[in-house]
C-alpha cells in the first residue's frame, strides 16, 4: 500500500505539468530561504556595526573614529562618515561650485544619497520573498486542480468510481496545495521580519547621519536632548 500513495507515487504518476509545478515550488522555496538567511546575516552584521558608532564619538580624532567603525567595505556607517567628510572638505575647498548651496544643504544631499544606497542594499531580495509569498499558494492550487482533473479522467476511463480509486489520486493532488502553503508561509514571515529589521537599521543610519551633519556644520554632535555636545576633533587629512 505504501507504494501506491505518498509523494513518491505522486511524482511517478504525475505528468509533466505536475512535475513542473513541484519543481517550481521547490525552486521558489530554495530561493526564499536563501534570501532569508543571507539578509538575516546581513542585518546581524549591520547591527554589530551600528553599535560601534558610539565608540566613534569617543575617538581621539576622525581617523581613529573611522578605525573604530571598522574597515569592512560594506559598512554603511563608515561610508556615511567618509561621504560626510569628503563633502565637507570639497565644499570648503571649492566654494565656487556650490554658490547656490550652503554647507548644510550640501551635506544633507550627500548624506541622503549615501542612506539611499544603503536602503537599496537592505531592500535587495525582498521582492523575491514578496513574489513567492503571494504566488506560491496559487501555483500549488493550480497543481491540485490539474491533478484532480486527471484523477477524474482516469475514473471516467475506468468506468467506475470507488473510494479506493478516488481517495489516493485526489489526496495526492491536494498535497500540491500543502506544498504551496509550505513555500509561501516562510516567505511571508521572513519578509515581515526583514522589513522590521530594515526599519530599525535605517533608523540607526538616519540618527548617525543627523549627528554627522551637526558635527560637520557646527563642530559638535547633537546630543539626545537636542543640545550640541562635544564632538570628535577632526584633523585635516584624517
Amino acid at each position: 500500500m505504501e507504494t501506491q500513495f505518498g509523494l513518491a507515487h505522486l511524482w511517478q504518476q504525475g505528468n509533466w505539468v505536475t512535475k513542473g509545478v513541484a519543481l517550481l515550488l521547490l525552486g521558489m522555496s530554495l530561493a526564499s530561504w536563501m534570501v532569508i538567511i543571507v539578509k538575516a546575516l546581513e542585518l546581524r552584521r549591520w547591527s554589530v556595526q551600528a553599535r560601534r558608532t558610539e565608540a566613534f564619538w569617543h575617538s581621539a580624532d576622525f581617523a581613529d573614529g573611522l578605525t573604530r567603525l571598522g574597515n569592512e567595505p560594506d559598512n554603511p556607517f563608515r561610508a556615511l562618515a567618509m561621504e560626510g567628510r569628503e563633502a565637507s572638505a570639497h565644499h570648503h575647498a571649492q566654494p565656487r561650485l556650490h554658490d547656490s548651496l550652503d554647507v548644510s544643504e550640501w551635506l544633507t544631499r550627500t548624506l541622503r544619497n549615501a542612506i539611499d544606497e544603503a536602503t537599496a542594499r537592505l531592500q535587495g531580495g525582498l521582492a523575491v520573498l514578496a513574489s513567492v509569498g503571494s504566488t506560491a499558494p496559487f501555483i500549488g492550487l493550480f497543481g491540485t486542480v490539474w491533478g484532480i482533473y486527471h484523477a477524474l479522467l482516469a475514473v471516467s476511463v475506468a468506468g467506475g468510481a470507488t473510494i479506493d480509486k478516488v481517495a489516493g489520486p485526489i489526496g495526492e493532488s491536494l498535497v500540491m496545495t500543502a506544498m504551496g502553503l509550505a513555500v509561501a508561509i516562510p516567505a511571508v514571515l521572513g519578509y515581515n521580519a526583514l522589513v522590521r529589521g530594515n526599519k530599525a537599521t535605517l533608523m540607526k543610519l538616519n540618527r548617525f547621519a543627523h549627528d554627522l551633519h551637526a558635527y560637520f556644520v557646527t563642530g559638535a554632535r547633537v546630543g539626545a536632548t537636542g543640545a550640541p555636545t562635544k564632538g570628535v576633533p577632526m584633523k585635516k587629512g584624517g
